[in-house]
């Protein structure tokens, strides 16, 4: 968990821009999808326009975030054009999707896109261990790479329904998938033989 100490910690360098792919085409969807389905696991987040006003139902999700230990891939549901490989990405039984917090993700994918997301592993919920709350991804970072973990905020509740995303949206949609990934081969390295995953 979240220390006093966390403040002096270094930041957390996160994925390089040059890494980040925007699935935009049939060729991009492809790519992405061989990439993706080509390990045994990948890091897994979506991002909603957020709501504000009272009783406002959110329209989400709005991008979904894939990663892989080198590279992560982002598909804008506004302009996909190819949610046939986006299905068979998230609904292969043979790839581990990992993240945190991942109830309203799976929710809003199924409701909105009719996917079943499996497998899964919420690591907010398998790593808090003796712990009553959730470990966020801020105190898995902190405690995995001794590194502090920054997320704005101010980026996490613009506009993500954009036809075009910037530079900071990237970034931040990119790293939520892709710091996931990392924090679970970090977690199984400190886990006996034949530890079994299970979803959330």
């Amino acid at each position: 968990m979240p220390t006093s100490q966390d403040s002096v910690l270094p930041p957390y360098p996160g994925i390089r821009l040059s890494d980040v792919h925007l699935v935009r085409s049939e060729t991009d969807a492809a790519n992405a999808l061989a990439a993706l389905l080509d390990g045994d696991a990948i890091g897994f987040d979506t991002e909603s326009r957020p709501t504000f006003a009272k009783g406002e139902v959110s329209t989400g999700p709005h991008l979904i975030q894939l990663a892989t230990d080198e590279r992560a891939y982002l598909f804008p549901i506004t302009t996909q054009p190819a949610l046939n490989e986006l299905r068979t990405i998230l609904e292969s039984p043979r790839v581990l999707k990992v993240g945190f917090g991942l109830r309203d993700d799976l929710r809003r994918l199924q409701a909105k896109l009719a996917i079943d997301t499996l497998p899964v592993l919420d690591l907010a919920i398998a790593l808090r261990q003796d712990r009553r709350c959730d470990m966020g991804a801020k105190a898995a970072v902190a405690h995995f790479f001794g590194q502090r973990l920054q997320k704005s905020k101010r980026t996490s509740t613009t506009n993500w329904s954009n036809r075009v995303l910037n530079e900071k949206q990237i970034l931040y949609a990119a790293n939520d998938a892709h710091v996931a990934l990392r924090v679970y081969r970090s977690w199984q390295l400190t886990q006996p033989p034949g530890h079994g995953n299970s979803g959330p």
